[in-house]
C-alpha cells in the first residue's frame, strides 16, 4: 500500500512538473524595447510554371465572372514568390498579438485572403459576400476539422482555433476553392506579397530559426540572427521538390 502511495505521488509530482515546462516555455507577449528587423524577399529557383486556368463548373453566373487561375504558385516577374508564410520557429518572448481576429472572405468563389493569418485561441470571420451556398471545410490536426453550409442569407460565420498550425479549407460547394489559414501563438509570421516581399518588425534580438513554408514547394528552414535596433536582411529561394 506505501508502494503504491509513493508511485501515485511520484506520477501526480512529474505530471505538474511537465505541466508547469509547458507554460513556462509558453509564449510570452509584452513590450519589446531596441528590437530589429527581418526583411527578405523569397523568390523561385528555375523556370517558374505557368499558372492554370481553373474551370467553373458551378454558379457560373457569379463564379464565372472572370477567369480563375491557380493559385497554388503564383511567381511573379522578377521570380519573387507571392503567398508564402515567413515565421519564427522559436521565439519565446516577443511582442503581443494586436488583433484577436481575423477575416476570411468568399467572393467570386475564391477565398480573399488566399493565405489568412490569425492569433491561437483567436476568431475567424468567414464571409459569405457572393450570396449563394457554400460549404466551408478544413482540414486541421491540432484544430478539430469544419464542414459547415453557408447558405446566402448567413452572411458570416464564427469559428474558433485554439492552436498553432496551417490548416487548408476548402469549399464542397466549388471545387476549385482554396486557402489557408496559418494559426500562430506568436506575431512574427508574415505571408509575402506579389514580389516575394516579407517584414518581420520588432524582433526581440537573438539567434532563431526562420522557416518559409509555401504550399506547392514545401518547407525552409534557416538561421538568422536579428541585432538590437537594425535591420537583417534576407533572400531566400525555394525550388520544386
Amino acid at each position: 500500500m506505501r508502494r503504491i502511495r509513493e508511485i501515485v505521488a511520484v506520477t501526480v509530482a512529474a505530471g505538474f512538473f511537465l505541466g508547469t515546462a509547458v507554460q513556462a516555455f509558453a509564449y510570452e507577449g509584452g513590450e519589446i524595447k531596441d528590437g530589429g528587423t527581418i526583411t527578405g524577399t523569397i523568390k523561385f529557383a528555375g523556370t517558374p510554371p505557368a499558372r492554370k486556368e481553373l474551370q467553373v463548373t458551378k454558379d457560373k453566373e457569379i463564379c464565372g465572372k472572370k477567369p480563375h487561375l491557380g493559385w497554388d504558385l503564383i511567381v511573379g516577374p522578377n521570380k519573387g514568390i507571392e503567398n508564402a508564410v515567413v515565421s519564427l520557429l522559436d521565439v519565446k518572448k516577443g511582442e503581443k498579438w494586436t488583433i484577436t481576429k481575423a477575416t476570411l472572405d468568399q467572393n467570386g468563389c475564391v477565398y480573399v485572403p488566399h493565405v489568412v493569418v490569425m492569433p491561437a485561441g483567436g476568431d475567424l470571420d468567414i464571409l459569405n459576400s457572393d450570396g449563394i451556398l457554400h460549404n466551408i471545410h478544413t482540414y486541421g490536426k491540432a484544430n478539430p476539422s469544419i464542414n459547415k453550409a453557408q447558405p446566402k442569407f448567413k452572411k458570416v460565420l464564427t469559428e474558433k482555433f485554439a492552436k498553432p498550425e496551417i490548416v487548408k479549407v476548402t469549399c464542397d460547394a466549388h471545387s476549385w476553392m482554396l486557402g489557408w489559414l496559418v494559426v500562430s501563438d506568436h506575431p512574427y509570421v508574415a505571408v509575402t506579397n506579389d514580389k516575394g516581399e516579407f517584414t518581420l518588425s520588432n524582433v526581440p534580438p537573438g539567434h532563431y530559426k526562420l522557416e518559409v513554408w509555401q504550399e506547392t514547394l514545401g518547407k525552409k528552414v534557416q538561421d538568422v540572427v536579428v541585432k538590437a535596433k537594425q535591420e537583417t536582411k534576407l533572400n531566400i529561394e525555394l525550388a520544386k521538390q
